[in-house]
C-alpha cells in the first residue's frame, strides 16, 4: 500500500466515526519525522478512542501497525505513529490548547482528500 492510500484509509476511518475537522498536512518538505500529519477531533473520550480503534482496525487488515501509540487511556490526545504518517486525535479542548495546525503552518494543508 502506498502512502497516499494509507492517508486515505486513515481519513476514511476517522470520518466513519464522525471525527471532527479532519486536517491533513503534507509536512514532507519541512520535516524528517514524517510525510503527513493528520489531525482530528472527537467530542468525548469514547469517540476519541473509537476513532483510534477504527484506524487500527482498518490498517491491521492491511498488515500495517503503528510504531507507537500514546495517550489512549486518557484520550485527551491520542498520538499514533505510522512512521511516514503521524495521526493526532484530540478532544476539542486539548485540540484548541495544542493548536497543532498553527505549529505545522508551514506544511501544505490538503484541502480535498481526492487531491492527495
Amino acid at each position: 500500500m502506498n502512502i497516499k492510500d494509507k492517508v486515505k484509509d486513515i481519513y476514511n476511518a476517522i470520518d466513519e466515526k464522525l471525527g471532527i475537522n479532519i486536517t491533513i498536512i503534507d509536512i514532507s518538505g519541512i520535516s524528517v519525522i514524517a510525510d503527513y500529519m493528520i489531525i482530528a477531533g472527537g467530542n468525548n473520550k469514547s469517540q476519541v478512542q473509537a476513532i483510534a480503534d477504527n484506524i487500527t482496525e482498518k490498517l491491521v487488515k492491511e498488515s500495517i501497525h503503528p510504531g507507537h501509540v500514546e495517550g489512549y487511556s486518557q484520550a485527551g490526545w491520542i498520538l499514533m505513529d505510522y512512521n511516514d504518517i503521524i495521526v493526532n486525535i484530540f478532544n476539542q479542548e486539548d485540540r484548541l490548547f495544542y493548536d497543532l495546525e498553527r505549529l505545522w503552518k508551514d506544511g501544505k494543508v490538503i484541502e480535498e482528500i481526492d487531491n492527495l
